[in-house]
């Protein structure tokens, strides 16, 4: 047994089988063969015709050069917030130098592999579950740097790692499903309150400037309505004033127009008594507010003082005999004051 061990063929690394040294040997592109001579590493062999010595040399391992595709085993994992999941991957290498590949490590498979899933645990342990699904671009960064800092020295490189899944628990894929469920709906719920409050919005700004529109057309209406309003009675009043001011000139200019002037005056004044203390309590009377003829004769005063000069010309138009036919305002003032008192 001890013979067979001896005489038993060197493990292959990623090729079926060795080749075998006729001393003419034809190499492939992409492959690196690595001869021993008398049992000590003598050569790598390069792409093409290559010789050796029959029964010295021996063909020791055969490295690919090519990229390796490995799959990484399904293994769990616990995440930070003690979540377990089931999780695969893919592996690629590539071998990088053929004599570190070949006597540095026993099963470069094998160490990658263990390495990869070890990595794999460390890094999921760092993550919670939501992290996990969200950084799976830099979750496979970091496998892939852990990886290349231990195989450096094996003379592989990993050139990349991909998940390929992740098996949740079926609980907690449950009250996932539940959570995703129910940010939907709350999603949902969100976007149709935005969509009433946007549509009452509209609704209020509408009836705002329907209402500000109808105000202002309101007012406009209001204001020309007024304005022709107003004028027309103006006008109205100014001609009735005017035509009133005419009635009293030509009263006034007729015989004995003074005393009913006075007679008016002395009505107006009656009158003006009878309302006083009516409207308020706080009333203010002249000193001589008995004396009725003092103030119609103040009153009459004030009328001769303003219509002296336009009667001193209607007396130098008015003829001689017109002007001794009408008694002396003096004597008609005196008259009136005996009958009034």
């Amino acid at each position: 047994l001890k013979h067979a061990a001896r005489l038993a063929p060197a493990p292959c690394r990623w090729n079926s089988g060795l080749p075998v040294n006729i001393g003419v040997l034809f190499v492939p592109q992409q492959e690196a063969w690595v001869v021993e001579r008398m049992g000590k590493f003598h050569r790598i062999l390069e792409p093409g015709l290559n010789f050796l010595i029959p029964l010295l040399d021996r063909i020791r391992y055969v490295q690919s050069l090519k990229e390796i595709v490995i799959n990484v085993p399904e293994q769990s994992a616990v995440t930070l917030d003690n979540v377990t999941l089931q999780i695969d991957g893919v592996l690629y290498l590539r071998v990088m130098d053929p004599y570190k590949a070949s006597y540095g490590v026993e099963d470069p498979e094998y160490a990658v592999t263990q390495l990869a899933q070890t990595t794999m645990r460390s890094e999921l342990g760092k993550l919670s579950l939501d992290r996990v699904f969200r950084e799976r671009e830099s979750l496979n960064a970091s496998i892939v740097d852990a990886i290349n800092q231990a195989s450096d020295c094996w003379g592989i490189r990993c050139l990349r790692y991909e998940i390929k899944d992740i098996h949740v628990p079926p609980r907690v894929k449950e009250s996932m499903q539940m959570q995703v469920e129910a940010e939907r709906r709350k999603r949902a719920t969100v976007l149709e309150s935005e969509g009433t409050r946007e549509s009452a919005i509209n609704v209020a700004e509408g009836q705002k400037q329907a209402q500000i529109l109808a105000s202002e057309a309101e007012k406009a209406e209001q204001i020309n309505k007024a304005a022709g309003r107003e004028a027309n009675a103006m006008l109205v009043k100014a001609r009735a004033k005017a035509e009133a001011i005419q009635l009293l000139a030509a009263a006034l200019a007729q015989q004995h127009g003074n005393a009913a002037a006075s007679l008016s005056v002395a009505e107006q004044y009656v009158n003006a008594f009878s309302k006083i203390a009516k409207d308020s309590n706080t009333v203010l009377l002249p000193a001589n507010t008995g004396d009725v003829t003092n103030m119609v004769a103040q009153a009459l005063g004030i009328y001769t003082t303003l219509t002296k000069p336009q009667a001193v010309k209607t007396q130098d138009e008015i003829p001689p005999a017109q002007e001794n036919s009408q008694p002396p305002t003096t004597e008609v003032l005196k008259a009136e004051q005996g009958s009034s008192s």
